[in-house]
């Protein structure tokens, strides 16, 4: 999984973040004051995208974090059967198989065109 840095003061709701080495997104932020002797704090609650539990983390503002590039791509499904299908990336030609979401169930079909995620593991967030 490749990643960047940033700092605490940067993340805001809805931006992603590496928490114990799990991709989540972060659900909210709270900026504390400096007191006499320190610097202001943020404290981060965070949820994991892939096993969907809550994380929190508390660091100065200006502390480095750890920020997961995500690499949204499409595939065309070439086979689906229970959980999971055979798709292709349209760009790359490489096929896989990927776990389909609840949501999406209904809509997947051979032929379809899925929108997916590459954050170290492949997730299917959408169909087109």
């Amino acid at each position: 999984m490749e990643k960047k840095y940033a700092t605490m003061n940067d993340l805001k709701k809805g931006s992603f973040v590496i928490i114990d080495g799990d991709v989540c997104k972060v659900i909210s932020t709270t900026h504390s004051k400096p007191g006499k002797h320190g610097a202001p704090k943020v404290r981060l609650e965070a949820g994991g995208v892939i096993d969907g539990k809550r994380r929190s983390m508390v660091s100065s503002a200006d502390s480095r974090v750890e920020v997961p590039i995500i690499d949204k791509r499409n595939a065309q499904v070439i086979s689906f059967s229970g959980e999971k299908a055979n798709v292709m990336d349209l760009e790359s030609y490489e096929t896989f198989e990927v776990e389909i979401p609840e949501e999406y169930k209904d809509k997947v079909v051979e032929g379809a065109t899925v929108l997916y995620w590459d954050i170290g593991v492949k997730l299917v967030k959408g169909v087109k």
